[in-house]
């Protein structure tokens, strides 16, 4: 069982600046708390043990929240950018503070209601290098679209466009932390782009579809919306 989660926090948020001036977007207040409560509330209960916190931008409006979420201290550790990494720079930098084997590693500012357990032991059973969770989705443009074949591996990742239907991914990754930092990448890189677009054909990375409840606020129309599905983040 994994027991230790990545989270993305250091993003800028520039399309949320309308809606939240002020703060990093996955501290946008929802229901009177910060949407990351939410996250790392779920997870928790899921089974996250411990929650190290990829911060960058604005990263002492962290500190009250992690005060009041560990209150004695533990359960928590910060791995923090002297200057922007990406998203996959990020991750690679947290991955020197997991002591598994595998790691969770999930966007902050979006909610998607996984099984951990099944990721976990799917994750496991098929040795993968990543596991995408992936949510189904209907008539959106937003998003790309990734695809899987007869054995769940990612055989595309196709362009943000119209789609009638299909499986968006859901920013929570499961993630082999040994064989990602064996990797040959730049110290600044995404990790969408240049680790699981670039290497899919060549590593073990698979999806697993989870029909549950998905949200990502970095967008003023799904922050508002969230405000009226608060139900659903508990």
């Amino acid at each position: 069982m994994i027991k230790e989660a990545i989270i993305l926090a250091g993003g800028l948020g520039t399309r949320l600046r309308s809606a939240v001036p002020d703060l990093p977007k996955c501290m946008a207040p929802v229901g009177g708390r910060p949407f990351i409560g939410y996250v790392v509330n779920y997870f928790r209960r899921a089974g996250i043990e411990q929650f190290i916190f990829a911060l960058g931008y604005k990263s002492d409006y962290f500190d009250d929240f992690l005060a009041e979420t560990f209150p004695d201290g533990n359960g928590y550790a910060v791995s923090l950018e002297d200057s922007p990494l990406g998203t996959g720079g990020a991750v690679r930098q947290a991955c020197s503070l997991v002591k598994g084997k595998s790691t969770l590693v999930l966007n902050g500012d979006t909610f998607f209601r996984i099984d951990l357990a099944r990721l976990s032991n799917f994750h496991t059973t098929t040795n993968a290098d990543c596991t995408l969770c992936l949510c189904p989705m209907n008539d959106f443009e937003r998003y790309g679209v990734v695809e899987l074949d007869d054995e769940n591996r990612v055989s595309h990742f196709r362009e943000k466009q119209y789609y009638q239907a299909g499986l968006i991914n859901g920013g929570v990754y499961a993630l082999d932390k040994e064989r990602f930092l064996d990797e040959p990448l730049p110290e600044v890189f995404s990790f969408e782009k240049d680790y699981l677009e670039a290497y899919y054909t060549s590593r073990t990375m698979l999806g697993l579809v989870q029909d549950t409840y998905f949200i990502d606020i970095g967008i003023p129309e799904d922050y508002s919306r969230v405000q009226e599905e608060t139900n659903q983040l508990l």
